[in-house]
C-alpha cells in the first residue's frame, strides 16, 4: 500500500494558515516532490502531476501577475481544474482574490506560511520525505552515543535493553527499544526511529516497562537519529576467533546504504555498556579521519623497519 500524508497533518507540522478550501484538508499527498508552477502558468500541463503540492514563491507570483488579467485568471483556474492536493504560498507573496474563490469552488486547500520560499521548501520536503519513505523494521535497540547513531542487534534475551539502560545512565540517548523503524533519507543516509506506540519506552526483563522521559528526563530520549554503526551482539564462543585489532571491515546493507558492522561477544563479567560506548567513539574517530588500529599497525611496522625498539 502506498504511503500518504494528509494536508491536515502538513498544516499542523509546518504551522500553516488555511485561507480557503477547508473541505480539502483530508486530501492525501503521495509524492514528496514539490511543484513550482512555471510552464503550467503558460498553459502547458502535459507533465503536471496533481499528487504534489504547488508552491508559489515571489518569482512565480510576479510572473503570474504580469499577465493580462483575463489570461491570468484563466491560467490559474486551469491549474485548479487539474486538482492539485494543495496550493501553498510563502510569506509576503500577494494572493489574488480568485485563489480564494477557486479554492472553495474546487475544494483545493489554499495555505500560507510564515517562511520564505527556500526554508519553506526545505521544511515541507523534509517532512514529506520522512513520512513517505519506505521503511523496514529491525529488531534491536537504537542509541545516540555521543552523536553516533548506534543500532544494537542480537538475539532475544542477550541483554540489549539492559545495555541501553546502562548507556542512558551514562548520559546517552534512547531512540528506540525492541523495534526500530529504518528508512533511507537519501543514498548513504539511514535514519531510525521508534514506532509511535513504543516511543520513549524501554522494556527490561524483571523490571518491566520504563518510561525513559519520566524516569531519566527529556534529555535521555530523542525522536530519531542517523544510523552510523551496527553492533551485533553474540554469545561468547571459546572456539571462535574474534577481531582483536579492529582492522577487519564488515558491513550490512539496508536499502542502498552500507553501514559498518561490529560483532561483539557477550561474556559474564564484561561491562557491555562501556564496550559499546568505546566502540561507538572509536568508530566516530574513523569518521573524523583517525583509525586507532591502523595507527598502531603503522607504528609497529615503522619499528620493525628500523629493526629496533623505542625502549633505548
Amino acid at each position: 500500500m502506498k504511503k500518504a500524508v494528509s494536508i491536515k497533518e502538513l498544516v499542523e507540522f509546518a504551522n500553516l494558515e488555511v485561507l480557503a478550501g477547508h473541505e480539502g484538508l483530508d486530501r492525501l499527498v503521495e509524492d514528496d516532490e514539490i511543484t513550482s508552477p512555471g510552464v503550467e502558468l503558460t498553459g502547458y500541463f502535459n507533465y503536471f502531476y496533481p499528487g504534489r503540492i504547488v508552491l508559489f514563491g515571489s518569482k512565480e507570483a510576479n510572473f503570474l501577475y504580469g499577465m493580462d488579467d483575463a489570461i491570468e485568471r484563466e491560467r490559474v483556474e486551469n491549474l485548479f481544474k487539474k486538482q492539485p492536493v494543495a496550493i501553498l504560498f510563502s510569506v509576503n507573496v500577494f494572493i489574488a482574490n480568485y485563489f480564494y474563490e477557486f479554492g472553495y469552488k474546487y475544494r483545493v486547500p489554499i495555505l500560507r506560511s510564515k517562511l520564505r520560499t527556500t526554508p519553506l521548501t526545505s521544511k515541507v520536503f523534509g517532512f514529506l520525505r520522512n513520512r513517505l519513505a519506505d521503511r523496514i523494521c529491525v529488531h534491536g535497540v537504537l542509541m545516540d552515543i555521543n552523536g553516533m547513531g548506534t543500532l544494537i542487534k542480537g538475539k532475544s534475551g542477550i541483554g540489549k535493553s539492559e545495555i541501553a539502560l546502562e548507556l542512558i545512565k551514562r548520559g546517552h540517548q534512547l531512540i528506540a527499544d525492541d523495534l526500530v523503524e529504518v528508512y533511507e533519507r537519501e543514498v548513504g543516509t539511514l535514519v531510525g526511529n521508534a514506532p509511535d506506540t513504543i516511543k520513549g519506552f524501554l522494556e527490561v526483563r524483571g523490571v518491566g516497562i520504563i518510561n525513559v522521559i519520566e524516569t531519566f528526563g527529556i534529555a535521555a530520549y530523542r525522536e530519531d537519529k542517523t544510523i552510523r554503526l551496527v553492533i551485533e551482539l553474540v554469545e561468547w564462543d571459546e572456539e571462535a576467533k574474534y577481531d582483536r585489532l579492529g582492522l577487519e571491515t564488515q558491513s550490512e546493507e539496508y536499502f542502498h546504504t552500507e553501514l559498518p558492522t561490529l560483532v561483539i561477544p557477550v561474556k559474564t563479567g564484561r561491562n557491555m555498556a562501556v564496550v559499546i560506548e568505546s566502540a561507538a567513539m572509536n568508530e566516530k574517530l574513523k569518521y573524523l579521519g583517525y583509525n586507532s588500529a591502523l595507527s598502531l599497525t603503522n607504528r609497529v611496522n615503522d619499528l620493525a623497519k628500523r629493526g629496533g625498539s623505542n625502549d633505548d
